[in-house]
């Protein structure tokens, strides 16, 4: 990609991203004062994060793998029902997905 090319694609982001928060400022009051809205918007960063974890915990580049990381998503899942304490659940997602991955080549 060549250095116009690049600078034009980064521009035009950035002018689509600005359009976007100007669009969500332009909302009236009255659409955004409505309870289903506020549920609504509630939900949407835990659906966002759960999405991504999903993506990176089972999928390598475009095809659905079946690895160490989903037994350290399972192992972090299950240590967070627990409550236990974040470095905790670090450790143990982080030393479930090694131990599968060594022992699973």
């Amino acid at each position: 990609m060549s250095d116009g090319t690049l600078w034009a694609v980064v521009l035009a982001g950035s002018l689509g991203c600005y359009l976007l928060k100007l669009a969500g400022l332009s909302v009236p009051a009255a659409w955004v004062e409505q309870p289903w809205v506020s549920r609504v918007v509630d939900f949407v960063p835990a659906a966002l994060l759960a999405a991504l974890v999903a993506v990176q915990a089972a999928t390598s580049g475009s095809a659905v793998v079946l690895d160490g990381r989903l037994v350290g998503l399972a192992v972090a899942a299950l240590a967070l029902a627990l409550r236990a304490p974040f470095i905790v659940v670090l450790v143990l997602a982080g030393g479930a997905g090694a131990l599968v991955h060594a022992v699973g080549g």
